[in-house]
């Protein structure tokens, strides 16, 4: 195999002539660059110069292999110069995956201060609900995925403590589900209410996820809901409770970004949160650029 420090001796010497010359200009010793040399003439398996008294001239494969050589060494500098700066946050790319409710309240804070701490890095967003966007990661669509999971309601999911096992998990925040009623509805005004008073109403859910987790939790309080709409929007969700049309549970998270027309939130009993964190794989959580972002996302959260 040849090596680099033996590829940059080579050309020293066929720079300078001599080993005692390419010595001097390579800071070392003549003998160590008489033993490099000598290393470099193993590896090829070819002698690579002649030696005729104090002069030193190149074989056709030293020649050769010096005119490779420069070309070699100049892409080892670029690269040494590209990774420096990746490793000292002057560069680097981070791709994030996010769910809608993350990336209208948790992501924009978090990517403004990640602009503006490192600018030289490469910022950029898609939005997918979990489990895709835990699917993304793993196929190194991104760099971290934004997810949630909800707790085992009926406590026969071993899944739900496995599906991140081989990830790294930086935890955000717990969200808070809150019932949403329209504005005439008999509970818009209580103070709290249990899910089994909305047995009897139509209902809006969720994504497929927050739908699953819904029916679960209704039926561990003994009904099964109608869901007679389905969305991911939380802005429909909102518009189509506000039009009197169902009842929803949504995360409170969402009513950051959306100002509820027409309907009411509610809190509802017993509590139900889901957990809210941030993904990536073992390998990227060493990369800069990754632990940085992971810190800002953790940042805002926080708020």
């Amino acid at each position: 195999m040849i090596e680099a420090r033996h590829l940059r001796v080579l050309r020293a010497v066929a720079l300078t002539g001599s080993f005692s010359a390419a010595a001097r200009e390579l800071g070392c010793t003549q003998p160590a660059v008489s033993q490099q040399m000598k290393a470099l003439e193993q590896s090829t398996g070819t002698p690579l110069l002649v030696r005729t008294g104090r002069e030193m001239r190149l074989t056709q494969a030293g020649t050769a292999l010096v005119r490779h050589a420069s070309g070699i060494l100049a892409g080892l500098t670029a690269a040494e110069e590209e990774i420096a700066a990746i490793a000292g946050l002057r560069a680097g790319r981070v791709r994030l995956v996010s769910f809608p409710s993350g990336s209208s309240t948790l992501v924009p804070g978090a990517l403004a201060q990640m602009r503006a701490a490192h600018p030289g890095t490469e910022i950029s967003l898609v939005e997918a609900e979990p489990p895709r966007s835990v699917e993304m990661l793993r196929d190194g669509e991104c760099e971290i995925a934004l997810a949630f999971r909800y707790p085992d309601v009926r406590g026969s999911d071993p899944a739900v403590g496995a599906e991140w096992e081989d990830l790294v998990v930086r935890p955000l925040l717990t969200d808070r589900l809150i019932g949403v009623v329209p504005e005439g509805h008999r509970l818009a005004g209580a103070e709290r209410i249990g899910i089994t008073d909305l047995a009897e109403e139509p209902w809006i859910a969720g994504c497929p996820r927050c739908r699953r987790h819904l029916v679960e939790v209704c039926e561990s309080a003994g009904f099964t809901p109608r869901i007679d709409f389905a969305t991911d929007d939380y802005p429909a969700v909102f518009g189509l409770v506000g039009a009197g049309l169902g009842v929803a549970v949504m995360p409170e998270l969402a009513l950051e970004s959306v100002r509820p027309k027409g309907a009411r939130v509610v809190p509802v009993e017993p509590a139900v949160h889901r957990e809210i964190v941030a993904l990536t794989l073992p390998d990227l959580a060493r990369v800069p650029a990754v632990d940085a972002m992971l810190d800002k996302l953790a940042g805002t959260a926080g708020r």
